[in-house]
């Protein structure tokens, strides 16, 4: 199994925008930095650093902690995101990610652990995809067997309420098995990140938002 990461540079004024409505761009960008440090490190954790891919759109150069991320990707392979939707730079990222079992996570879940991504991937030895849905109507986890399985999302909408429902529907249509694993949350919102770092009071993410939201 190999562990793929989706994910956005976290350069003030382009990440976590939602919550930089509240906290401000600069405090957003922080705690997107803090999850995708987190994400990093489950993700190299549970299967090595030789085994994760990260596919990024954005400049680490520009990012909050960007010496910081740029050393924890040591060892990974890592690759521009493709696409001018996001639903199309998925698939690409799928494709540049190569055959074989994959297990993708973007970085809004902090709160993984390398037992929710093993999980996912034990489902693959008898289902062609996994999802995990997110408890906003999205989805936090897609495992696959085979990256043209993820063909089939080129035109699901994603960030709607109904993302998981249509992920799902499309890769049934496309012929996969689909199994479900458990769901989680997302942080897009301040009772998102309070619940999130309550989950998860060891991460690098429920310190910053200690800091952040006082």
């Amino acid at each position: 199994m190999r562990v793929l990461v989706v994910a956005k540079a976290p350069v003030p004024g382009l990440a976590k925008t939602r919550l930089g409505a509240l906290v401000g761009d600069a405090a957003a960008a922080r705690l997107a930095a803090a999850a995708l440090i987190d994400t990093l490190t489950i993700a190299a954790a549970t299967v090595g650093p030789a085994h994760c891919h990260l596919a990024l759109t954005g400049d680490l150069r520009r990012a909050v902690h960007g010496s910081r991320l740029r050393r924890l990707l040591s060892g990974w392979r890592v690759t521009a995101q493709r696409g001018a939707s996001f639903a199309e730079r998925l698939v690409n990222a799928h494709r540049d990610a190569g055959p074989g079992p994959v297990v993708q996570v973007g970085m809004d879940t902090p709160q993984l652990t390398p037992e929710l991504l093993s999980s996912v991937g034990e489902r693959l030895a008898d289902h062609d995809t996994v999802l995990g849905p997110a408890d906003d109507g999205g989805w936090w986890v897609l495992g696959r067997r085979d990256p043209e399985l993820v063909a089939a999302l080129g035109d699901v909408p994603m960030s709607t309420p109904t993302t998981y429902d249509d992920t799902r529907a499309a890769l049934v249509a496309g012929g996969a098995s689909v199994a479900s694993v458990r769901s989680l949350r997302d942080v897009d919102t301040a009772a998102d990140a309070d619940a999130v770092a309550e989950q998860a009071p060891g991460t690098e993410f429920a310190r910053t938002w200690a800091e952040v939201a006082r």
